[in-house]
């Protein structure tokens, strides 16, 4: 090809057939197929008539490939309808995108979003480690429309308008998403959480213990802690710092220890303590931080120090609580990749049910990516987002030929990660 051409000499047109965008998705598409993901539906076929075009099965996998080709709103599988690859993936056609809504309000009308989590858990069971860390945490999303259900609540960029409020459980040595629940704006960040915390345990199998739960101070609460405690599950979930927290922890004799003693210093304690509508005293471990500016000043200037504070049943040092505590941190990243990776902000309808069938669908995604990258990929490409991947990977112009009785996709060759994607295919035929 001749690059010294004027570009304003150069003409288009739209005659390249059998040609995809996303050529880079095909591993993961063959994982999908390797796996039979579509039979894991088939359970809902028989809400829908026996002689539908597209059983629900079919739209399910459909809205899978959509959120994982980046997809944000159901009008964007227009995009989808005629690419190759996806279609080859669906049996040679795609459902038309509105029909994709329809479809969520309709099979949400039969309550099927507890199936649904049964399924993913069969999914990623294989995955889960034999002692589990549950993660517990709300997220905000704001609607601009008036969707079932939304209300107004907190919402810290945008106050006054209305949201919803989803509950969201991981498992913190995995990443995986265990389960979740959509919630009205208005809603507490515990309220619902003890009775989703009870599903997520009945969920996991027999052979799958929780030994840890952490949690925010917005779940802070007599009944979430006794539950924790019934179910002899160690945890550790943080306080609000009041004026009767403080006045309790610098009146304890305790003396406080120092673990870091440099730039910033660092000191800990643990207390027995028991707030106004606790049954009974618990543990709470105290970690203090202040800039090392003069040893005098950080003795006796207390205003000085920034202080945390965490409840807990397990008996370690307040340095080892607070930084297993803080490993809790991940979770922000896990929120974030399934808002700007996947979309859970988007609200595609103006039904509640519909709404949380989506939120749950679009996590399925989130966890069949993940499993993905724990199995198929390359050790560097584990750690990659679904922003970076798809802008490394799956976006790839690529063109479907037929030559000796075999199908093959010629993808562009200025492809730059070759070698990472012939590894990937490579490990899951070994599915077979």
């Amino acid at each position: 090809m001749k690059f010294t051409t004027n570009l304003s000499n150069i003409k288009a047109n739209f005659h390249l057939k059998n040609s995809t965008n996303i050529a880079g998705l095909l591993p993961f598409l063959q994982f999908l197929k390797q796996m039979d993901i579509e039979n894991s539906f088939r359970c809902f076929d028989v809400i829908k008539k026996s002689n539908a075009k597209f059983p629900f099965r079919k739209i399910i996998v459909y809205l899978i490939i959509g959120w994982m080709a980046s997809c944000t709103r159901l009008f964007h599988f227009r995009s989808l309808q005629e690419d190759t690859l996806v279609k080859q993936f669906m049996g040679g056609k795609c459902p038309h995108y509105t029909l994709l809504g329809k479809d969520l309000r309709n099979l949400a009308t039969f309550n099927v979003q507890l199936d649904l989590k049964e399924i993913m858990h069969d999914i990623i069971e294989p995955a889960l480690p034999s002692d589990l860390i549950l993660d517990l945490d709300s997220s905000v999303e704001i609607v601009y429309g008036d969707q079932e259900s939304a209300e107004k609540g907190y919402n810290s960029k945008k106050p006054g308008r209305k949201s919803y409020h989803p509950l969201l459980i991981y498992e913190g040595k995995t990443s995986l998403f265990l389960n979740g629940a959509l919630r009205p704006g208005n809603q507490h960040t515990a309220d619902g959480a003890i009775t989703l915390a009870e599903e997520t345990l009945n969920l996991l199998s027999e052979s799958q213990n929780v030994s840890y739960a952490r949690f925010d101070k917005g779940f802070a609460g007599e009944d979430f802690y006794s539950f924790w405690e019934g179910k002899e599950i160690d945890y550790v979930g943080k306080l609000r710092w009041t004026s009767r927290l403080a006045k309790a922890v610098y009146t304890d004799p305790a003396p406080w220890v120092r673990y870091v003693d440099e730039d910033i210093v660092i000191e800990g304690k643990i207390i027995q303590y028991q707030a106004t509508s606790w049954a009974k005293p618990r543990s709470v471990s105290v970690i203090r931080k202040a800039e090392l500016f003069d040893m005098d000043q950080i003795q006796f200037s207390d205003f000085i120090w920034e202080h945390e504070a965490m409840v807990h049943t397990m008996e370690w040092s307040p340095m080892d609580i607070w930084e297993f505590y803080n490993q809790r941190a991940c979770m922000e990243n896990y929120i974030k990749e399934a808002k700007h990776g996947f979309s859970i902000n988007r609200i595609p309808t103006g039904s509640f049910k519909a709404n949380e069938l989506d939120l749950l669908l679009k996590l399925f995604a989130y966890n069949l990516f993940e499993l993905f990258k724990m199995d198929h990929c390359p050790t560097p490409m584990k750690s990659y987002t679904i922003q970076r991947f798809r802008r490394e990977i799956v976006q790839a112009a690529g063109v479907f030929v037929s030559h000796a009785r075999q199908i093959l996709l010629k993808i562009q060759e200025g492809y730059l990660h070759k070698q990472a994607f012939r590894f990937m295919v490579q490990n899951v035929q070994q599915l077979e």
